[in-house]
């Protein structure tokens, strides 16, 4: 169960008032049910009149059954009479004055009472209680009504104090068990974060040779490459408390809530020093000031300013490492990430192979493969994967295992695995012969093109299998890990990729909206060419329109700092890229007709193919 915790003469401490707080709940839902129960009972003890249900008669009709002798016993409840009849089980009831004696009634009407049983119940005391209860009942509801409303609102106006609490949750050097041997992947980053540990523990060594440790530390990386995971391995292996917050935590609709915020939580952190803020996805607060739609006071603002000053002002923070946290630093304000502040950035790229092979053991670890499974051969398979793709891959694996009801995990539940991370779960659904053998060809078309230029990744798979959006896939993972780019390697990636649509045009003369996806691909990399790159006939020139969150935006009248006239010439760079490589696609693909034919067929039968099955019909192994 989780435990909430506060800081209390700055020590972390279970907060005292959960317990008590929940049996008040309990015990005030508890009279609630008490209450409305005896109000339920009144009711149907009043609407029963506390007897059996029955027809009622005058008073006169009983007088006369009795003469006649019709009646067998007669049951006196206080004003109500009970009448059972000899010869048939019907039962009424009749009501007579109050403080009028049946006997008289009887002899009034020339009937002697002997004539009939006469039995009397004394229900004096159970009137006496429901008139006691009716009395009661409504003056307590009403007291436990306002009771209720007076209880409400005393919550809500310590709520409206509680506001400018800090919401960051406590997690004590107890707790926090996660270190640095269960973080894989990221040896570079945990290489930086041993100082800030060794700080922690040591400080004082630094201090007598002069050194200041970095205040804060800025994790950036893609999502997924493990910067919350490594923050608390820092704090456990640190063994100090750890404030762990998200930036969207400190918004509220009350002005100056944030900046509140940011104090108490930096006042706490004080108390419990040496200790670790961590905030997530700073980006949400820490965006660059003058941009905000609400003026220069803008409540974000407010809380930017103030975690500003708590980081390097007049008051002195030196046992209080702030962490954050982000994948968008280009829209970090320059004052929070500078000297000072968060001074120290420690970069989480994509983990390379050597890396993957570490990841990939570490969430082996409780699994069973069986022994076709190969590390090394999984790790290239992955270029591209985050330390979470791998994660949910292989739990992926294990999910598909146990489907089928397997004993270990195989290597095609790896490989369906990874394709299901990256392209989404397979759809069956209903096709026509014609949208198979259009898809077929297409598919063909890119992996027949890609094939056959030299500087594209071989094909892994192809698959007219329908996975996410898309109604087909043709496979051309990284074979390295690659920093760099070339042009001549980006050309022929865009003419992979307009090579379905090629196919398309030349076997059934028309063109479907299956390429819409590659059109954009193409287009995306011809145009950061050009832009970019510099990778064009405009020469070494970077035309690319500013962001207006850079470091020195480009205001929105301002435009996006490209004439009229070059970006007409940009536009027809990009369109030259793509005619040339739409071009060459076209020609590869006339002279290997009889290849692509092969191709579309086999996909038609199998629906899927992989390297070996693909370059067996092309009769043709991809230069390594």
């Amino acid at each position: 169960m989780k435990q909430y915790q506060t800081m209390v003469n700055g020590k972390i401490k279970l907060n005292p008032k959960n317990g008590s707080k929940k049996m008040f709940n309990v015990f005030k839902g508890l009279i609630v049910y008490i209450l409305v129960g005896l109000a339920a009972l009144i009711f149907f003890v009043n609407l029963s009149g506390g007897g059996k249900p029955s027809n009622e008669v005058p008073i006169s009709q009983v007088v006369t059954d009795v003469k006649e002798g019709k009646v067998d016993k007669l049951v006196l409840e206080n004003d109500r009479i009970n009448v059972d009849y000899k010869d048939s089980d019907q039962e009424a009831f009749s009501r007579k004055e109050g403080g009028e004696s049946i006997y008289q009634v009887l002899k009034n009407a020339e009937v002697d009472p002997k004539s009939v049983t006469i039995e009397v119940k004394d229900t004096s005391w159970q009137q006496g209680w429901l008139s006691l209860l009716g009395t009661i009942l409504p003056i307590a509801l009403m007291v436990g009504f306002f009771f209720l409303i007076f209880r409400q609102a005393r919550d809500a106006g310590q709520g409206i104090f509680a506001f400018g609490q800090s919401r960051a949750k406590v997690f004590s050097k107890d707790q926090s068990q996660i270190r640095f041997s269960d973080v894989a992947g990221v040896e570079e980053a945990k290489k930086e974060l041993e100082e800030v540990v060794d700080f922690l523990k040591n400080s004082k060594k630094y201090k007598d040779i002069g050194a200041r440790i970095p205040k804060g530390v800025l994790l950036v990386g893609p999502p997924g490459t493990g910067k919350t995971l490594l923050s608390r391995a820092v704090a456990g292996e640190a063994k100090v408390p750890f404030f762990s917050i998200a930036g969207s935590e400190f918004m509220e609709m009350l002005v100056g809530v944030g900046a509140a915020r940011v104090r108490d939580m930096f006042a706490q952190a004080k108390k419990a020093a040496p200790s670790i803020i961590f905030i997530d996805e700073i980006e949400s607060i820490g965006r660059m000031r003058g941009f905000g739609m609400s003026g220069g006071h803008d409540e974000r603002e407010q809380t930017l300013n103030q975690i500003l000053v708590e980081m390097d002002g007049f008051t002195p923070n030196d046992h209080v490492i702030v962490i954050g946290a982000t994948n968008r630093p280009d829209l970090l304000d320059p004052a929070l990430v500078r000297p000072g502040r968060f001074d120290r950035r420690v970069v989480l790229n994509l983990p390379d192979i050597e890396e993957r092979k570490f990841i990939i053991k570490l969430h082996m670890k409780g699994k069973p493969f069986t022994s076709e499974v190969d590390v090394d051969r999984l790790a290239r398979r992955t270029v591209g994967f985050s330390g979470a793709d791998l994660a949910n891959m292989l739990n992926e694996a294990a999910i598909l295992a146990a489907r089928e009801n397997k004993k270990a995990i195989d290597a095609r539940d790896l490989e369906e695995a990874a394709t299901k991370v990256k392209l989404g779960p397979q759809r069956k659904r209903m096709q026509t012969e014609e949208d198979r053998k259009l898809t077929a060809y297409h598919e063909a078309g890119h992996a027949l093109v890609g094939h056959l230029l030299p500087k594209v990744d071989p094909v892994h798979r192809i698959s007219i299998v329908a996975r996410g959006m898309s109604g087909g896939h043709t496979m051309f993972p990284p074979t390295e890990d690659r920093s760099n780019e070339r042009k001549s390697r980006l050309v022929e990636q865009i003419t992979a990729a307009l090579g379905g649509q090629a196919a398309e045009l030349m076997v059934f003369g028309d063109i479907s909206t299956g390429a819409a996806s590659d059109l954009q691909i193409a287009t995306n990399i011809a145009r950061d060419m050009v832009t970019e790159y510099g990778m064009s006939d405009l020469g070494p020139i970077n035309v690319k329109p500013q962001s207006m969150f850079g470091m020195w935006p480009q205001l929105p009248e301002e435009g996006n700092g490209v004439s009229e006239t070059m970006q007409t010439k940009v536009d027809a760079e990009i369109k030259k890229i793509i005619d040339t490589a739409y071009t060459q696609a076209q020609d590869i693909l006339r002279a290997n007709k009889s290849k692509l034919d092969k191709v579309a067929k086999a996909l038609l039968e199998k629906e899927t193919l992989d390297a070996d099955e693909f370059e067996a019909i092309v009769d043709k192994k991809k230069a390594s």
